[in-house]
């Protein structure tokens, strides 16, 4: 298909997961063109089922700019490349905007195999399912000046909150060193639950305190409103999602002598992986 730069023409969000369905809700809801796809039966996702495509190569020709919200490297490469192929089809999509959270390193690769006339734009962003689907998300865009603006109605669609970083990559740069953060509360807010009961201290007092006092954090502060604040640790759930998160941040750091972070980060990440359902 063809589209103006100044315009994301008809909107196809890739992976209607817990994020990508409520993303893609709230940009029909404000009258976009947009469209589905998910490896996934069509009847799993309620009233937008009518808007979901099954077929990969219709998804390709129906849409302009494609948002990729895929769980990884390989999902997005099978997307995109290996098995649903999207992009090696004729009649596919100009714009690919990067939405999900990688490590900065894939961009380049996913560019060096994207036909010339496609341009990769990268837009991860921060927020549970639940800012999503109020459409309050934060968006780490990065692209250049003139393709981020054509995009930028719809990332306000879908977040309140929404910075241009720099050239593509910039985006992705700021998510996992921004997922670092977040990946770390998680952990901590875990250790000090247990510390609490330990010592005998109610775990929602210590949490009352803190949501007002220096102990803030966002895990912490929304621990009643995140839907997987309370899981334990499963590749194949979102504990499962914040464990890869924190090895992308560990990949783009990975050989920078100016970045010191190696045996803090992966003592976390074992920390992740020995995570046990809370209790609270």
């Amino acid at each position: 298909m063809t589209t103006s730069p100044s315009s994301p023409g008809v909107v196809g969000v890739a992976g209607c997961g817990t994020m990508g369905l409520p993303m893609a809700e709230q940009l029909f809801a404000a009258g976009y063109d947009v469209w589905g796809y998910d490896v996934r039966p069509t009847d799993e996702f309620g009233t937008f089922t009518p808007r979901m495509i099954v077929d990969p190569a219709e998804f390709a020709g129906r849409v302009d700019t494609v948002i990729s919200v895929v769980r990884d490297r390989k999902q997005t490469f099978d997307l995109c490349f290996d098995d649903q192929a999207i992009f090696e089809t004729d009649d596919r999509p100009t714009t690919l905007v990067i939405s999900s959270t990688l490590s900065p390193r894939i961009l380049p690769e996913i560019s060096a195999r994207l036909p010339s006339d496609v341009m990769m734009l990268d837009a991860p962003m921060s927020g549970a399912p639940d800012r999503a689907a109020d459409g309050t998300l934060t968006f780490m865009a990065g692209g250049p000046d003139d393709r981020v603006a054509a995009m930028m109605p719809l990332y306000k669609v879908m977040g309140d909150d929404v910075h241009h970083l720099g050239p593509t990559g910039s985006g992705m740069t700021c998510k996992v060193v921004n997922n670092f953060v977040a990946v770390t509360g998680v952990v901590t807010v875990r250790k000090a639950i247990a510390a609490a009961r330990a010592l005998d201290l109610d775990p929602r007092a210590l949490l009352d305190v803190m949501r007002t006092s220096s102990g803030s954090v966002w895990y912490a502060d929304n621990i009643d409103r995140i839907s997987w604040s309370r899981e334990g640790y499963d590749p194949a759930n979102t504990i499962g999602i914040i464990e890869k998160d924190m090895k992308s941040f560990l990949d783009a750091v990975a050989g920078n002598p100016d970045v010191d972070v190696d045996d803090f980060a992966t003592g976390v990440l074992d920390l992740i992986q020995q995570l046990e359902p809370l209790d609270l």
